[in-house]
């Protein structure tokens, strides 16, 4: 399910990205962003409650409240991003605690179980997401320039979303 989702975020990642290169229109990728925010939800849930994942499901909903308050901005025409941004926030400090448990595995519980496995892949796209959030957060104060976020967007939907989410899904592990 996780996997399937990050092909999805992909479609709000390149079309916002897209957007702040001067093409598209606000309402639109908006509209995009809602889409994506609202399955990013509801896939967390599914992902907790079906597949049993707490943990990846906490990652996904975090992002998928950013996307929904990104959707708000565009479809809103909100000028002052600022809120947006400090979801953003969030959304990078939540990424930077995945990071860390992903770099290190979490604790061991009795028996020798270990509900986080180790996976440098996952904690290289938490860093990378944690960077594009703080970049939002900083963009949204005026602080980070528009073109070089879109850029970013751009690389990290490779790097982010395909290459996990394709490689998983067809080699049945992560890159490294």
């Amino acid at each position: 399910m996780a996997m399937a989702l990050l092909v999805a975020i992909g479609a709000m990642w390149l079309s916002v990205a897209i957007l702040f290169l001067g093409k598209g229109e606000p309402k639109g990728t908006g509209a995009i962003t809602a889409v994506v925010g609202a399955v990013t939800v509801v896939g967390s849930i599914l992902q907790a409650a079906v597949f049993k994942d707490n943990f990846v499901a906490g990652l996904l909903f975090a992002h998928g409240i950013f996307y929904c308050s990104v959707a708000y901005a565009l479809l809103a025409g909100l000028e002052d991003l600022r809120s947006t941004g400090n979801v953003a926030l969030y959304t990078a400090l939540v990424s930077i605690i995945y990071m860390i448990l992903f770099f290190t595995g979490g604790p061991v519980l009795e028996g020798g179980k270990m509900l986080v496995v180790k996976s440098n892949y996952l904690a290289f796209a938490c860093a990378g997401y944690a960077v594009l959030t703080l970049m939002v957060w900083l963009n949204a104060y005026g602080k980070f320039p528009t073109n070089i976020l879109a850029w970013s967007l751009i690389v990290w939907v490779v790097f982010g979303l395909w290459v996990p989410a394709f490689y998983m899904m067809t080699a049945g592990a992560f890159p490294f």
